[in-house]
């Protein structure tokens, strides 16, 4: 599932879930995460290597699909040459017939694209849902007991997670009233009528219900929380309750194929933007959207092609299509492959980790979103994973990014970000991220899905400027070059504990793109 995280921050309503848009931009955010500071130092790696020329690079986005014609992407999307656009022709022999700037494997051949899809706990409820419906614990076979266990697991999971969106949506219904009573409880609370956000942010209010009433006010002053903000969470929440928890819904039926036979590989079409392309041309404009053109935020790679591979749809992606795109990606010359997505639960475990071998075998570096549950990776399955239970060593060319934030002094995790001592390999920024939307147009996101193309666009750009480094070489670089904080103390993400920001990753690092270029031209230097 695409999960780019907006979690009003006011404490009235708790609403833990993900993909929705906030804010307009201010100069503290655009372009932040090119800076100093928590920032990846991008602009200060690019005056060192104001001299050296550079080679093009490919990176794969799998992801909902771009918008190719993007004013920020011009010249920035991958072509394919060894095809004929329009004829209808495979004229390359790859099985995909006019895939000019990558493939969508959400829809057929005459043209209709999936959007809404289920979660993967949904579509194993729905499989398992006439089998087991009907029958006691005691009737139930010995061989078909972990399978009845599943059933029971996401039935309950699917169940709850339906009851609890459909009360936030009962919540929600309440809160612009409750917005126009803000005003005028402020206004009694603190004697001024005309108020600024430094006056509420200086307001220290002393019961529980006023520190409410003062988060919400500063969500509204700030912008955070409009009647669009509220619109968009209810349209999220309405997807969840009537699509991703609806076991009932056909999330295949435009697609046509079986999504449990990976040898059917003739499903799909050319068309790599799709219905909603939000989330992958946000990740595609942070990987090289145009520099410096003063149009929305920078990219952080200046010499690269993004090949668009649509495979995730508003809900659950499915492991074939993942695997496939994968695979695609490899064969067509992807050197990077940006994964921002993940899921609870993978049927074809197997299949994606032998994708995952495929491009490890030929020096592609993938990069996953660590994902947005606040939770410890080390104990919370998260798909693709970091390490499946029958793999025997990590794969070498796999990395798995947090997000971190502009503010290092005690929030530099962000706050939805999950997070893992043996799972997570460095965080990248993630919070407050403007970037380009469909549309021309830009907007500001969150989420480990903004992270994890940093990463991709400092890979790209490394390997752009020294070509001669292998992508395990680069991978290493990044790693070692990264800036520490370890032994600062950073709120653990989704509570108010203190932690070791070293506890949250292998490396307790944030990636620091001058260091890195540094490295890079000492390892040059010895060749």
């Amino acid at each position: 599932m695409k999960k780019l995280v907006v979690r009003l921050s006011f404490s009235f309503f708790a609403l833990g879930i993900s993909n929705v848009v906030v804010g307009q931009v201010n100069k503290d955010v655009l372009n932040w995460y090119n800076g100093s500071g928590s920032g990846m130092n991008t602009e200060k790696a690019y005056k060192t290597l104001k001299k050296k020329k550079s080679t093009t690079v490919i990176v794969a986005v799998i992801d909902s699909g771009i918008d190719i014609e993007h004013a920020d992407l011009k010249g920035k999307i991958w072509t394919n040459t060894k095809e004929i656009a329009g004829n209808g022709i495979d004229d390359d022999n790859n099985g995909y017939i006019d895939d000019i700037h990558g493939w969508n494997f959400l829809g057929n051949a005459a043209g209709k694209n999936q959007e809404k899809a289920r979660l993967e706990k949904t579509r194993i409820y729905a499989s398992l849902r006439d089998k087991y419906e009907k029958m006691e614990a005691s009737q139930v076979a010995a061989a078909d007991r972990d399978e009845y266990e599943l059933y029971k697991k996401v039935r309950k999971e699917v169940k709850e997670d339906t009851e609890k969106y459909k009360q936030i949506l009962a919540q929600l219904d309440q809160l612009p009233k409750i917005m126009e009573m803000i005003p005028g409880m402020v206004s009694n609370a603190i004697g001024k009528t005309e108020y600024t956000l430094k006056d509420l942010e200086k307001w220290k209010p002393t019961d529980q219900q006023m520190m409410q009433v003062k988060d919400l006010a500063i969500a509204m002053k700030s912008g955070e929380l409009t009647p669009e903000v509220i619109k968009e969470q209810k349209d999220q929440l309405l997807s969840l309750v009537d699509y991703s928890l609806n076991p009932d819904f056909n999330d295949r039926e435009f697609v046509g194929d079986n999504p449990a036979d990976f040898n059917d590989v003739r499903y799909g079409n050319n068309d790599v933007e799709g219905p909603d392309a939000l989330h992958g041309t946000h990740v595609g404009g942070i990987i090289g959207a145009i520099r410096k053109n003063n149009l929305g935020g920078d990219g952080v790679a200046d010499n690269v092609l993004l090949m668009s591979l649509r495979a995730v749809p508003d809900g659950d992606e499915a492991d074939k299509d993942i695997a496939l795109a994968i695979r695609y990606a490899v064969d067509n010359g992807a050197q990077i492959i940006n994964m921002s997505f993940g899921k609870g639960y993978s049927p074809h475990q197997r299949e994606v980790f032998e994708a995952f071998e495929y491009a490890n075998s030929k020096g592609v570096l993938l990069i996953h979103a660590a994902g947005n549950d606040n939770a410890n990776l080390d104990e919370s399955p998260n798909f693709p994973a970091v390490k499946y239970s029958f793999q025997k060593e990590k794969l070498d060319l796999l990395l798995t990014i947090g997000a971190s934030t502009r503010f290092p002094k005690e929030k530099l995790a962000a706050d939805f970000s999950n997070y893992g001592q043996t799972s997570v390999d460095v965080f990248a920024p993630g919070h407050d991220i403007y970037n380009t939307v469909p549309q021309s147009e830009y907007k500001k996101l969150n989420g480990t899905s903004m992270a994890a193309p940093m990463v991709a666009g400092v890979a790209a750009m490394l390997k752009s400027y020294f070509p001669s480094l292998t992508m395990s070489q680069i991978k290493d670089i990044m790693l070692k070059s990264a800036k520490s904080y370890k032994g600062t103390q950073q709120f653990k993400p989704g509570t108010e504990e203190k932690v070791d920001f070293g506890t949250l990753s292998v490396t307790g690092k944030v990636i620091d793109v001058a260091a890195a270029v540094k490295m890079c031209m000492a390892l040059e230097a010895k060749k």
